[in-house]
């Protein structure tokens, strides 16, 4: 669905959110998102990191049967 977007809809879109938010809010506004992508990624990163020993233990219990 973003594939579509272009680079003229990005800018309507940055137009729109500039007259929408101001000039002073779109700065504290990017680093709110910023940091929850931040976080988001990292928990992520966690949950594949602590499913990783679970798949290892389960196929060392295949081999074992």
């Amino acid at each position: 669905m973003l594939q579509n977007i272009g680079v003229p809809g990005l800018i309507l879109i940055l137009v729109i959110a500039l007259i929408i938010f101001g000039p002073s809010k779109l700065p504290e506004l990017g680093r709110a998102v910023g940091s929850t992508l931040k976080e988001f990624k990292k928990s992520t990163r966690d949950l594949v990191s602590d499913e990783e020993p679970i798949k290892t233990q389960l196929k060392k219990e295949e081999k074992a049967i």
